[in-house]
């Protein structure tokens, strides 16, 4: 599982982090889910009665969906699970529920005898109307080379499911189903881009196989920069830091705002690099942005080919390292290496070539500092990943800003086309 954050591009084996895990493929028990899964149901009907009998003047309608909605004069009947302002958390898990569901498949795995054998991966998934066709979203990895793909609905009723395109770059899957349109309760997604660390967010999903779970927290940072397995080193852009419960299981679940509607969808979790165990309050999310920014090709064409390629390989800069560079930048991704042929090749862009050990960290020295893009700061990884992953696409000219033995230079650069992850 890879441990660090890395460029726009390639690993960054250079700063060392916990593990990042993926939360799927929990082991079902049977009679302690069973006792389990009826306790929570049995709270949570306790808990609404109790809310009700103490505010009686709260619609007993909040469940009903908005028959229609309306953009630039073009309208569309679909049956959104919508809400309204000043609602409280039993509202929003009641109006949001029935569009939750449990995506379960088989992933085949080869042992050392090169036999190839199945196991069960269970994660979550949501409703999404889009251009009238009622689709579910969930995680790349829960489904990745899956067969036999189902989903549950609240109430119980299970339909086979179809990958209709995916996209390991951000972790997404589009899935149709055999379900009837009795079932289907698209939620709504918004945008993204107004979020705000402290920001209230609530997950849904299936954690440990407990379908209907909620849990709740904050933004606890933005514009994270993460791998998974299924990236082949390459990096996850833009993505949400929560302080929500996440859990095996709970990938490709909706996170939500504190109206219920899509922000994100949960895919990650922090483990601890001596442990396996995962760490509390660090969970991680993709960004509604980018399921929406994705949507059209994944459904049209089945993949996404969009994503900008620097081809390099960076650290972020430290105090530490700027002592031993002798330069004044404390910021910036310094260059490792160059990918031979790739845009930044192509641009003159240079690696360090002196061999150090700082802070743990085995380095090159002397390479090209980036410190901006297109006149916008560049602090980290982080940085460097989300405004390419943002602003840019494939064959865009930018002009890369570096610090090149302490002066400053200007750099053309036509960005390439991220080449397929080698994992997958």
């Amino acid at each position: 599982m890879a441990t660090t954050q890395d460029s726009n591009n390639q690993k960054h084996a250079r700063r060392t982090k916990p593990t990042l895990t993926v939360p799927k493929k929990p082991r079902r028990t049977k009679l302690a889910i069973i006792i389990a899964t009826l306790l929570i149901i049995a709270s949570l009907i306790a808990g609404v009665a109790g809310y009700y009998a103490a505010h009686p003047a709260v619609s007993a309608n909040t469940n009903t969906p908005t028959q229609s909605s309306t953009t630039s004069g073009t309208t569309s009947t679909q049956t959104d699970n919508a809400v309204t302002d000043n609602v409280t958390l039993p509202e929003i898990y009641q109006t949001v529920s029935p569009s939750v569901v449990v995506v379960e498949d088989l992933q085949p795995s080869i042992d050392i005898l090169n036999q190839v054998s199945y196991s069960q991966v269970l994660g979550s998934g949501f409703t999404y109307n889009f251009n009238g066709d009622d689709l579910i979203v969930t995680n790349f990895h829960v489904v990745d080379q899956g067969v036999n793909v189902t989903v549950t609905f609240e109430d119980g009723n299970t339909y086979t499911a179809k990958v209709l395109g995916s996209d390991p770059y951000a972790d997404l899957a589009v899935l149709s189903t055999a379900a009837p349109q009795s079932e289907l309760v698209p939620l709504t997604i918004v945008a993204s881009s107004t979020l705000q660390v402290g920001d209230q967010v609530i997950a849904i999903g299936t954690p440990y196989g407990l379908a209907g779970s909620m849990s709740t927290g904050i933004i606890s940072a933005l514009n994270r920069t993460i791998t998974e397995e299924t990236t082949g080193g390459f990096s996850i852009a833009d993505v949400i830091q929560t302080t929500a419960d996440i859990n095996p299981g709970n990938s490709g679940g909706p996170l939500l705002n504190d109206q219920g509607q899509v922000i994100g969808i949960t895919t990650a979790i922090l483990s601890s690099s001596n442990s396996e165990e995962p760490s509390e309050g660090l969970g991680f999310a993709i960004p509604s942005d980018t399921i929406l920014r994705e949507l059209p090709s994944l459904v049209a064409t089945g993949s996404y080919n969009q994503h900008p390629y620097l081809g390099i390989e960076g650290t972020d800069m430290t105090y530490d390292i700027a002592t031993a560079m002798k330069t004044s930048v404390t910021y910036g991704v310094l260059i490792q290496s160059v990918i031979s042929g790739g845009p930044a090749d192509k641009a003159g862009l240079k690696a360090g070539t002196t061999q150090a050990t700082i802070d743990g960290n085995n380095l090159y020295l002397g390479g090209d500092i980036i410190v901006s893009i297109n006149g916008n700061r560049i602090r980290n990884t982080d940085d460097l990943s989300t405004y390419l992953e943002e602003n840019t696409t494939p064959g865009q000219t930018i002009t890369v800003t570096v610090i090149r033995d302490n002066q400053s230079v200007n750099l053309s650069v036509v960005l390439g086309t991220r080449p397929a992850p080698s994992s997958s």
